[in-house]
């Protein structure tokens, strides 16, 4: 028999979804997860907002568009306090890369550099043993996990093997590893005729900086066609396939010297240990860098970028140590939140342009999927039923493969921004994982980044706290709670009754989604487990009624959509 169901406030859910009582009944397959770009979210702390040396304002949002804006560990504790993730239904919170970042700029818009690009994003490690400034120290970094996890809420962060930052002029002076004839204050400096491939020309000069053991050049001649061999935008790219034994950069044991205890607020105490040359390959030294995270803050997954520039074997062994790091963590933090959880440890890849087919050397290496690029985000409600049908097929045919589907992202502003309300109705109740890009549920603007040649960048513009699209705001809660509150969204079987209208069911749940309702009419059930004379609710505004000659009818439909479920008598 079906269990019957009762809706639930936005307050019943967060509490639920918290299993600080003990019930965990979270799933990845139904994840709805919540990608922020740190540095553009809410800055806490202004005290934290300059370091290294870095330059931060350039006098307008354009040129601006890549340097740090002072979004931190801090301003993101407060809203997870203030109750803003739970309120959206988030299950996971997904953090751009926390490791220190080069100090210096790259050229924008590749040899145009017409803005500085500094490592705001945390795609340019520069060492994996320590927080960046910028984000804050450790201890508010593991306040922060530990507050999420207190939720319910699991975390993620990125992962990268393929490379690490670009070399800059800055990071050049202040590690000394090349001579550039600057001063630290005029390489922080943002030189528009500076040339990249003109600095790097004099690399054999260098001293102690990534070593050709550890990484290729694009002067090396390698084929730019196979990308296992290729130095995406002219970034050093760790030779994976190599097992050799290398040591350490000099120039990190030089900043770790210089360092001295000053910085011990920032070092990861897990990492610590990881900082004495032994004798491994390069991505045994990637890899134990990055798996210490999980073994010092209980991160629960991970999100690798560029997986197909990166062997297999390399992620299977990154996917082992974090689920080793992470049992280390359970068993070594039993009073945590979150230490009596027993999912294994989640991976996902960035692998242009994937969608949602199955991939079985991804999924023995330890993916659960790859994101879905191919997630259509006009917000179309007339056929969004099919492609829920496709998606939910997949899911019961590769039990544990599961698509993972986006409006937009750090990359791509894909959505139809004037369309927004059903652009998250058809993601938000579509099988697999939901990612909810920051801004995406506020009506987050495009910054003036977008005049740039390298325009991407407008779409990571700061969080619109001030100016948020509160009617925009409540639709991604409300669908947030009920994808919460009803797992059978994301892991359940699909049943298409007709253009506009959805099953789902499972064991213990059966919703029917309705699209686009007459305003005045009422609703086809027959045929669906909804029985005459039974009580239903109306999930997203509430409203219940009692299923009649096959059919139920609600006062009114907000927002082209009705959720229906049984109601618990």
């Amino acid at each position: 028999m079906m269990k019957h169901l009762l809706f639930t406030s936005a307050l019943a859910l967060a509490a639920l979804g918290a299993g600080a009582a003990g019930t965990d009944t979270f799933q990845w397959g139904n994840a709805n997860v919540y990608f922020v770009i740190t540095d553009r979210f809410s800055n806490g702390d202004t005290s934290n907002d300059i370091n290294y040396g870095r330059k931060v304002d350039y006098g307008s949002e354009q040129l601006n568009a890549a340097t740090f804006h002072g979004g931190d560990f801090k301003g993101m504790l407060e809203k997870a306090r203030e109750g803003y993730f739970t309120n959206l239904g988030v299950d996971v919170v997904w953090m751009t890369d926390v490791y220190e970042q080069i100090h210096g700029w790259m050229s924008g818009s590749g040899s145009i550099n017409d803005f500085p690009h500094y490592g705001y994003h945390g795609y340019y490690p520069l060492d994996y043993t320590q927080i960046d400034k910028n984000y804050g120290t450790v201890e508010e970094f593991r306040e922060l996990v530990d507050t999420l996890h207190a939720q319910g809420i699991r975390v993620m962060l990125g992962a990268n093997l393929n490379d690490p930052g670009y070399p800059t002029l800055l990071d050049a002076v202040q590690y000394g590893f090349a001579n550039t004839g600057l001063t630290a204050d005029e390489a922080s400096n943002h030189i528009r005729e500076w040339s990249f491939d003109d600095f790097y020309a004099g690399r054999a000069g260098w001293n102690g900086w990534w070593g050709r053991e550890w990484i290729r050049m694009p002067d090396e001649g390698w084929d730019e066609s196979n990308p296992l061999e290729a130095t995406l935008y002219g970034m050093p790219d760790f030779k994976d396939e190599s097992d050799a034994p290398v040591a350490i950069p000099e120039f990190l044991h030089r900043k770790w010297h210089m360092e001295g205890t000053a910085n011990d607020a920032w070092v990861n105490p897990s990492a610590r240990k990881l900082r004495e040359n032994r004798a491994w390959s390069p991505m045994q030294y990637v890899i134990a860098w990055i798996a210490s995270w999980v073994e010092e803050f209980g991160i629960d997954g991970f999100r690798c970028d560029i997986v197909e520039n990166v062997r297999l074997n390399r992620w299977k062994e990154l996917n082992q140590a974090c689920n080793d790091a992470l049992d280390r963590w359970r068993k070594n933090n039993p009073d945590k939140p979150g230490a009596g959880w027993t999912d294994r440890f989640f991976m996902t890849g960035d692998c242009e342009p994937a969608g949602i087919e199955y991939k079985p050397g991804y999924a023995a290496a330890g993916f659960s999927n790859m994101v879905n690029c191919n997630f259509p985000k006009t917000g179309d409600l007339d056929g969004i039923v099919y492609t829920w049908q496709a998606y939910a097929d997949s899911v019961a045919a590769y039990p544990g493969w599961f698509p993972f589907n986006y409006l937009n992202n750090s990359y791509h502003r894909d959505a139809n921004m004037d369309n927004m309300i059903d652009c998250a109705t058809t993601l938000l109740l579509a099988p697999g994982v939901s990612q909810v890009f920051y801004g995406d549920e506020t009506g987050r603007e495009l910054s003036d980044a977008r005049f740039n040649v390298d325009s991407n960048q407008a779409f990571r513009s700061d969080m619109n706290w001030g100016n948020m699209n509160k009617e925009l705001l409540h639709h991604f809660s409300r669908l947030g709670q009920i994808r919460q509150q009803h797992p059978v969204i994301g892991t359940g079987r699909r049943k298409t009754l007709d253009t506009h209208t959805s099953l789902c069911y499972n064991d213990s749940d059966t919703l029917l989604i309705r699209l686009v309702p007459q305003l005045t009419g009422s609703i086809a059930v027959a045929g669906s487990g909804f029985n005459d004379g039974e009580v239903v609710t109306e999930l997203y505004s509430g409203q219940s009624a009692t299923v009649s000659n096959g059919a139920v009818e609600f006062p009114e439909y907000k927002n082209n959509v009705a959720v229906i479920a049984r109601r618990k008598l």
